[in-house]
């Protein structure tokens, strides 16, 4: 990876909202170039900020995204996501479905597109948004189950670039102050505050993703790191 941010080049999808939009913003003011990936229009107006509306729960749509992007990426951040909510009995194919392809499906095909160019390069960071609820809460089975198919994904992937200069982790957050936590979908199931007595804030996930992506993150790869707010701790 270079050792200045000047001239880097990023990709990030859900990049109007939330985390994806944390990163972004942190990402340009530490001077990357920026490709935003999002169905919704574009929530940042900067010179070094390229949005694309794309829907990557569409295999076509998704399969587009190479042959869009102004060269391969130093760093790629699948940050895009939707929660579903639903208890045996009451749970929905269709959103499972959904979360299914968008959290996972979607990873491995922009991986399988960009990952072999950063080898053949030498350098890259990935960087997959996964969550706390990966391992496991009541009624959000099938998002758990998307969420914890990206560590093994990562892991996976990580051990298969090990050498090359390219390193694979995922950052799992618990509950986070997005639009995402207060959504209709969340109402049978609403979130608990952490240890911290506060939600995560989504520049505190944006800031540990920014370190994965600099020079001094190099040694660390096919990692699941938690932001937790001491929800891990053992009291």
């Amino acid at each position: 990876m270079p050792n200045e941010a000047a001239g880097r080049y990023a990709v990030v999808t859900g990049s109007s909202s939330g985390i994806g939009l944390a990163v972004c913003r942190r990402l340009l003011s530490e001077g990357w170039r920026v490709t935003g990936v999002d169905r919704a229009a574009a929530a940042l107006g900067h010179p070094a900020f390229f949005p694309l509306r794309l829907d990557l729960s569409d295999d076509e749509q998704c399969t587009q995204l190479r042959g869009r992007l102004e060269r391969t990426p130093d760093a790629l951040v699948h940050a895009a996501g939707i929660l579903r909510t639903g208890g045996l009995g009451d749970m929905s194919a269709k959103d499972g479905l959904l979360m299914w392809k968008l959290h996972v499906h979607a990873a491995g095909l922009l991986a399988n597109a960009i990952m072999p160019q950063m080898v053949e390069r030498g350098s890259g960071r990935v960087v997959f948004l996964g969550s706390r609820v990966a391992g496991g809460l009541p009624l959000r089975g099938q998002y758990a189950a998307s969420k914890a198919a990206l560590v093994a994904l990562a892991r996976s992937w990580a051990a298969e670039v090990v050498s090359s200069g390219v390193t694979v982790n995922v950052v799992s957050p618990g509950a986070t102050a997005t639009a995402m936590l207060s959504g209709p979908e969340r109402a049978a199931s609403q979130p608990r505050l952490p240890p911290i007595g506060r939600l995560i804030e989504p520049d505190e996930v944006a800031g540990l993703v920014s370190y994965l992506l600099g020079p001094g993150a190099g040694a660390v790869t096919g990692q699941n790191i938690a932001i937790c707010g001491g929800s891990s701790l053992s009291y």
